[in-house]
């Protein structure tokens, strides 16, 4: 019983990792149909290195709202941080503010993967 439930673990924790890793690659993004690439850290860490021509809205800022309440909800905007987890943020709260065309590229180093865009520095 105990080498069963043993082998049904191992299986989970491979199934699991099976899928936590596809979940992590980069996909490609057909940057013809990008409105604009956004960038939702802090102005700090945009400035230690962004995706080329990404525009900076803090999401952790205030002034969060009225910044992409300036964008057109038609749009189609591809967000990324530093990891992923701040660009779900804003991915939900650009929903919930009635955007529909949004994609969570994670970090900058995937973005730059999948959008084919170079990290610079200003």
């Amino acid at each position: 019983m105990k080498r069963l439930l043993n082998g049904i673990i191992a299986t989970i924790l491979a199934i699991g990792a099976t899928v936590g890793l596809s979940a992590c690659a980069s996909q490609h993004i057909d940057m013809s149909q990008v409105t604009a690439v956004i960038d939702v850290r802090s102005a700090q860490e945009f400035a230690t290195g962004h995706l080329e021509g990404a525009v900076n809205i803090d999401v952790e800022s205030s002034s969060f709202a009225s910044e992409i309440g300036k964008l057109d909800t038609n749009g189609h905007y591809v967000l990324y941080c530093r990891s992923g987890h701040r660009a779900g943020i804003a991915l939900d709260q650009m929903k919930a503010a009635g955007f529909n065309d949004l994609i969570n590229a994670g970090g900058y180093a995937d973005a730059s993967t999948a959008t084919g865009l170079p990290i610079v520095t200003n």
